[in-house]
């Protein structure tokens, strides 16, 4: 049951509105229709064959990024009714966290950053937002999107503050800076870069911490590359495991990998939910600017739990994304997108006429930051057979 909305929830009577004024609709809310839009973006789609961790032809029963955004938003949705959250704007996040990837995953994100060093390099959340603002071709009157205020804060900031009040960068932008695509963009429509997203998007940030730790367990269960028993190293998982076999004493492994997983989800919202009612009643906020300028994010793990998720990503890495067959599968895919970037530098004619600079703007800079924006808006598919077009030998990234 939905629990009524909430003080501090994002209304969508109430929004700030779009960049290019546009007329209500009649039957959707302003945050409704940020998320339709997105479901009916190019990029979206384009993310059924994007790699989560395993590139789209190792098999049909692995995560793409589109299955993934899916599942990030079931887990979204749950929390905000529980809270009393827009659940439209949460599922907006949720569905438009990574339209911004490149192919390859992680692998793709690290050879294009190294490509673009020169230029301001790579940043998937900053691509995430030239997506929706400005390479999404749609409609007549604008590019990109025109997104509600509030969904692009939210896509930029679901991960806490970008910069201090004085405006130096903070967080993960501390060393190199907050990225160009969203400090140019940020002249232009000020996303208060300072303070706090609201709780729709802090919720959007946390589910997706929920469904890597879980639906990477159940890739690499189903590739082999660990057993439900090797995740017994684990004293939360361990408990999660010696609960079924009490329960289900007979159970094969594919079931008990199954159970494991609904088991780790349900615990994982539970805990969120738990410490989000107890920050939440002694922050006491009144209204979605409170939530801002808290000072501090109000969903989290509570910090024991903080601590076993922290272990799952621990050996997920060791055992999985640090795995000699996933390494040497990514080390080829980032030479890929290597070969295509130098070789749409170098010849610029193999590019599509439509990423081209026009006339009067050509220069290094522009070219490169064009052939980022055509590279990023691959999917893995689209990256073997370019790669196929342009050279005689390509990997088989199997």
């Amino acid at each position: 049951m939905a629990a009524p909305r909430a003080l501090y929830a994002c209304d969508p009577d109430r929004s700030r509105g779009r960049l290019f004024a546009e007329p209500p609709s009649k039957t959707r809310s302003p945050f409704r229709r940020d998320c339709d839009r997105v479901i009916h973006s190019t990029a979206f789609r384009r993310l059924k064959y994007k790699t989560q961790v395993f590139v789209f032809h190792e098999g049909d029963h692995y995560r793409t990024r589109l299955t993934h955004s899916l599942e990030v938003a079931q887990i979204a949705r749950a929390l905000a009714r529980q809270l009393g959250l827009d659940e439209d704007l949460t599922e907006t996040f949720a569905l438009a966290h990574d339209l911004g990837h490149p192919p390859f995953g992680h692998a793709g994100e690290r050879a294009l950053d190294a490509c673009l060093q020169a230029h301001g390099g790579f940043d998937h959340n900053a691509q995430t937002l030239r997506v929706v603002t400005a390479l999404e071709h749609r409609y007549p009157e604008f590019d990109g999107l025109n997104l509600t205020w509030e969904s692009l804060e939210g896509i930029v900031k679901h991960n806490g503050p970008l910069i201090v009040r004085a405006g130096a960068a903070t967080g993960r932008y501390r060393e190199h800076g907050v990225p160009m695509g969203i400090s140019e963009y940020n002249r232009v429509y000020d996303l208060e870069l300072w303070n706090f997203a609201s709780l729709e998007a802090q919720v959007a940030a946390i589910a997706d911490d929920i469904a890597y730790d879980a639906h990477d367990i159940d890739d690499g269960l189903r590739a082999g590359l660990f057993t439900v028993d090797d995740l017994k190293v684990m004293p939360l998982t361990a408990e999660m495991i010696a609960d079924i076999a009490r329960q289900y004493p007979d159970l094969d492994d594919i079931r008990r990998g199954a159970e494991l997983v609904r088991e780790l989800i349900s615990y994982l919202i539970g805990a969120v939910f738990s410490e989000a009612e107890r920050r939440l009643a002694a922050a006491k906020p009144q209204s979605v600017d409170d939530v801002r300028n808290h000072g501090e994010v109000l969903i989290a793990f509570p910090a024991g739990v903080a601590q076993a998720e922290a272990e799952i990503k621990s050996f997920l890495k060791k055992r999985m994304y640090r795995h000699l067959r996933v390494m040497r599968v990514m080390g080829e895919a980032e030479q890929i997108v290597f070969d295509l970037f130098a070789r749409y530098q170098k010849t610029p004619g193999d590019l599509p006429a439509e990423w081209l600079p026009p006339a009067g703007l050509d220069s290094e800079a522009e070219r490169a930051r064009r052939i980022g924006n055509f590279i990023a808006g691959m999917t893995d598919r689209f990256a073997l057979t370019e790669h196929q077009r342009l050279f005689d030998s390509t990997p088989d990234l199997r």
